[in-house]
This record gives C-alpha cells, sequence and structure tokens, in this order.
C-alpha cells in the first residue's frame, strides 16, 4: 500500500465517526485542493514564486499519482493564481479520495435499501487506527506544543483554515492558546528548519486563500 496523499489524511481527520458525516462539506473542495498543492509542495513538484501569490510547476518533476498530477499538469503550463487553482482542482476531489479511504479500510461504506426502493449510503470508522494516529499528532502539535512534522504541520494548518477545528473538542480542545498555534501554522510560523522557505510559502498561500468560515 502506498503512503497516502495529504489530501486523503485530511479527508479521513474531517470525517467524523460519531456521526458518520464529513465536517466542513459547503467548502470542502477548497480544503482538498489546498492539500493538493501543499503535498506538491512538500515534495518540491510545485513552487511559489518570490513576492507571488501564484502557484508554478517545477519542470520535470511530476507526481506518479494520479490526483497529484492532475493539479500538476494544470499548473505546468503556467503560473497561475492559487485562488484559481483551488477553484479547478478542489472540486472533483471529494468522491476519489473517499474512494481510496474506502478501499484501504480506513473507513467502512455501507448501503442499503430504504422503503425497498431508496438506496441509503451511510459511512463508519473502518477500524484501522489511521484517523486516531493522525488526530494524535495535530493534537500533539496544537496542544501539547511538539515539533510538527512538515506533513502534520500542514495537516493542522488546513484543518484551522477548513473552520472546522472547533468540531474537534474536546480532543484539541477549542482554547486561546490552540487557536492562536494554529494560527501561527496558518502564516507558516513552522521550524523553519524543517522545510525550504518556498514550501513554507506555498503552503501559507494554500491556506489563506481559503474563505474563512
Amino acid at each position: 500500500m502506498t503512503e497516502p496523499t495529504l489530501a486523503e489524511d485530511l479527508l479521513l481527520l474531517l470525517f467524523q465517526p460519531d456521526s458518520g458525516t464529513i465536517a466542513g462539506e459547503n467548502t470542502l473542495f477548497y480544503v482538498l485542493g489546498g492539500a493538493v498543492l501543499a503535498d506538491l509542495a512538500l515534495n518540491e513538484q510545485v513552487r511559489t514564486p518570490s513576492g507571488s501569490a501564484k502557484v508554478a510547476a517545477v519542470e520535470g518533476r511530476p507526481p506518479a499519482d494520479d490526483i497529484l498530477r492532475s493539479a500538476w499538469d494544470y499548473v505546468a503550463g503556467k503560473p497561475r493564481g492559487v485562488q484559481t487553482v483551488l477553484a479547478a482542482v478542489g472540486p472533483p476531489l471529494r468522491g476519489p479520495l473517499l474512494d481510496r479511504l474506502v478501499e484501504n479500510g480506513h473507513i467502512r461504506r455501507t448501503s442499503r435499501k430504504a422503503l425497498g426502493v431508496f438506496t441509503t449510503t451511510s459511512l463508519s470508522d473502518g477500524g484501522t487506527g489511521r484517523r486516531a494516529g493522525l488526530l494524535g499528532a495535530v493534537r500533539g502539535v496544537l496542544v501539547d506544543g511538539a515539533e510538527p512534522a512538515p506533513r502534520i504541520a500542514a495537516l493542522a494548518a488546513l484543518l484551522y483554515a477548513s473552520g472546522t477545528l472547533p468540531q474537534f473538542d474536546p480532543e484539541i480542545p477549542w482554547t486561546s492558546a490552540v487557536v492562536t498555534r494554529a494560527e501561527e501554522l496558518k502564516q507558516g510560523n513552522w521550524s523553519a528548519a524543517a522545510v525550504a522557505e518556498a514550501v513554507t510559502r506555498t503552503i501559507t498561500a494554500t491556506v489563506v486563500a481559503i474563505p474563512p468560515q
């Protein structure tokens, strides 16, 4: 099994096992599109030119993953504004990302007939423990002050930018200290030694472009 993309992990975190729903559905495409851009930035496959709000593909570094490749192809022709990229690549992401989570066992999808006519689908936790592990890592950064790995810092920043972080209380308490830490991550204030400046710029531009909730 290949390592999940950042967008897969983000969607898994946004999945709420108690209700079987996904938090932040109204602007989910912005957030998932942001995760795709962040993943490309972490893999040094896209860059944000200094002083620019645009994102450009790094020539000769196309990703192997189909979902990431689609976004890379979109910016390969010319640099494009982050907002434009999110609006273009984000809307189709939910379905295939959810399919991957189901195929890998992280989410269980059950279909049944209602009134013998209508088919209803419900989602539940797959029991792999990945969601709990991701949530624990994000909590460690936001609550316990742990030094974030780049991937976890990006997840925490995207969760905060999505406006869904209050829904994780009490697992991640919605306190002023957590808000302050999340805001720092959103603005790119996380271990300069962990990532190159260009990567930080790309992720920061991405999460800032997500409309506030």
